[in-house]
């Protein structure tokens, strides 16, 4: 409590943990026994007890909010986004099934993480006779089909420290007695699954081959030891069931789980956010187009749309934790005619990149995919950061790339796309706009222009210099131009407010270069991003003059204690500025 409501960070999922993370670093013994947490935010009890502060939570250097296996041999896999934990803990079992070791592998999973696919086509796959135990966490959506007085009753039961007892010596007893002992022994067994199924229904597990137990009470030490001990003995592939409340023990959390899933840091201004500004003008335009329909998976507040939820109910639909199926569904609801409004954070559009290539470009069905953090993700780091989208999405076919930075400009790119037709993707970054990119390249917000050309900005006459850049990197490259004009360097700084065309942003750049070189300035993956492909364009059109680009070569480094992830990824205010010295000194292009 103390930690992340002074760094910021995910309370009510940790603060519902706390029994279930103590009961397994009880009963197993790790890290020779593996413990993944699916999705990752609800390991802070587990960092604790393995040893790491939260001093520097979430903070770039510090404690990841994520498990991280360079961070600690207690975390045998990373994992940042979500449904990743059954198919990981699978592999980590059969690893050590196939080299002959006794270790467990025991996999928490969230019951939201069971509205991906993933986690089912890893339950598909798991063996019956590995030692690996998936627990269930259900702490909001019941999936459970025993319903009920009787039924939770014999659940209790069953995972009671009497019954578990009895079962064991009865196992023990019958299996000792020659020649008659194991076969009846089996018709017990059966029996009593037959008036188990007979007051309830087998759950879906069970058709998979696993053995299931529970629901358990995950908020009671006494019981989760006790049947974590039980599960442990079976030697095969088990799914716990645990029940626990989110935010347990602190009664705010406890009734608004959504609000204090995840905290901003202590002092934090919280005004305007893009998010803010997508969900109102969504709304807007929708009360004029009825075939206007919302998507997101399982992240309705933070990407803005819980107005539009709110407003339109039927038109909106939140698929969980499924980018993959969003993207299709909505090509689905484009071909019956449907405008779709699908809002993703950028991190999480990477799982649905065949989707909207294979299922929506290919065949030229129209959509509008809404990408919220846009950017380096200082606060939540590697797994979060929005730097591969452009990459991705440069090369589909047909898709136009709109970068708006100010508020002004999301309202335009988000009303302009809506019904253009194909496939437009609107990026952005968290948080709010910056007032010196607006005031720079903004002077008369209401001056009437479309959206979806290129500003202009020069610090002095004759500029020297041409630095072209769009997004979140805008504001660094504004301080880089003051840095340069400090020494005496005038330079003119091109805002791109759309990427792709390639071709179609070359022809409109031309006229506007000076100086001796260029420098594009971008907050993303090199590779296949921004600048090598408005590089090459520019080659094409006849540019002769050098160009150099700043980007992130590598987006998996982790910074120092006190360096910032944009000094790490070399997108920051030094990177323009030593690309603009190398121009300048006519030094070969890298």
């Amino acid at each position: 409590m103390e930690k992340v409501t002074e760094h910021g960070g995910h309370l009510a999922s940790n603060l519902g943990v706390v029994e279930l993370t103590l009961a397994l670093h009880l009963t197993f013994q790790a890290p020779h026994d593996h413990i993944l947490f699916d999705v990752g935010h609800q390991s802070y009890v587990h960092k604790l007890l393995t040893g790491r502060d939260l001093d520097d939570l979430r903070e770039p250097g510090g404690t990841s909010g994520f498990t991280k296996r360079s961070e600690s041999p207690y975390d045998p896999f990373g994992a940042g986004h979500s449904s990743t934990a059954v198919s990981a803990a699978l592999g980590l079992a059969e690893a050590d099934h196939l080299a002959g070791s006794d270790a467990y592998t025991v996999a928490v999973v969230g019951d939201g993480a069971f509205t991906g696919g993933l986690a089912f086509e890893g339950l598909d796959n798991c063996p019956p006779d590995r030692r690996l135990i998936l627990i269930l966490n259900e702490n909001e959506m019941s999936i459970s089909p025993n319903t009920g007085r009787l039924a939770r009753h014999f659940s209790h039961l069953r995972a009671s420290k009497s019954y578990l007892r009895a079962k064991r010596l009865t196992r023990a007893t019958l299996t000792h007695i020659p020649l008659i002992g194991r076969p009846v022994y089996r018709i017990l067994r059966r029996f009593k699954r037959r008036v188990k199924h007979s007051i309830y229904r087998e759950t879906v597990f069970e058709h998979l081959g696993l053995h299931y137990v529970g629901p358990v009470d995950g908020n009671d030490l006494d019981d989760l030891l006790a049947c974590l001990s039980y599960v442990k003995t079976l030697g095969q592939t088990v799914l716990l069931h645990v029940k626990t409340v989110k935010g347990k023990g602190y009664e705010p959390a406890e009734k608004e789980p959504d609000r204090y899933h995840s905290l901003p840091p202590a002092g934090c201004a919280c005004g305007e956010t893009f998010s803010g500004v997508f969900g109102k003008t969504l709304v807007d335009v929708a009360q004029n187009n009825e075939k206007i329909a919302a998507i997101t998976a399982a992240m309705s507040r933070g990407t803005g749309l819980d107005p539009f939820r709110a407003a339109y109910p039927d038109r909106f639909f939140d698929v969980g934790i499924a980018e993959g199926h969003a993207l299709t569904f909505a090509a689905g609801l484009a071909a019956g005619g449907y405008t779709p409004v699908v809002a993703l954070y950028s991190t999480f559009f990477q799982r649905a990149y065949d989707n909207l290539l294979h299922d929506a470009a290919l065949q030229q069905l129209p959509l509008l995919l809404c990408l919220d953090r846009a950017g380096v993700s200082e606060r939540d780091g590697t797994t979060h950061h929005g730097i591969y989208d452009v990459a991705l999405l440069s090369g589909v076919p047909g898709v136009r790339i709109l970068a708006p930075v100010t508020f002004r400009g999301l309202q335009k790119a988000v009303r302009q796309s809506i019904g253009a037709g194909g496939i437009t993707a609107v990026r952005y970054p968290a948080g709010g706009e910056s007032e010196a990119v607006r005031a720079a390249f903004y002077k008369d917000p209401d001056d009437g222009a479309a959206f979806g050309g290129v500003r202009v900005y020069d610090t002095g006459k004759e500029p020297q210099l041409t630095l072209v850049t769009h997004g979140p990197m805008a504001k660094t490259t504004l301080e880089a131009a003051e840095i340069l004009l400090q020494i005496g360097t005038p330079v003119r700084v091109l805002l791109c407010e759309f990427l792709t065309p390639y071709p179609d942003l070359a022809a409109v750049l031309r006229p506007q270069l000076t100086g001796k070189g260029i420098v594009c300035a971008e907050e993303e993956i090199y590779a296949g991003g921004f600048g090598m492909n408005l590089s090459a364009a520019l080659f094409a059109a006849g540019e002769t003059r050098p160009v150099r680009v700043v980007a992130t070569r590598d987006g998996r480094l982790t910074p120092a204690k006190g360096d910032s992830y944009k000094q790490t990824f070399s997108v920051d205010a030094d990177a323009i500025l030593s690309a603009a010295d190398a121009i300048l000194k006519g030094e070969t292009p890298c």
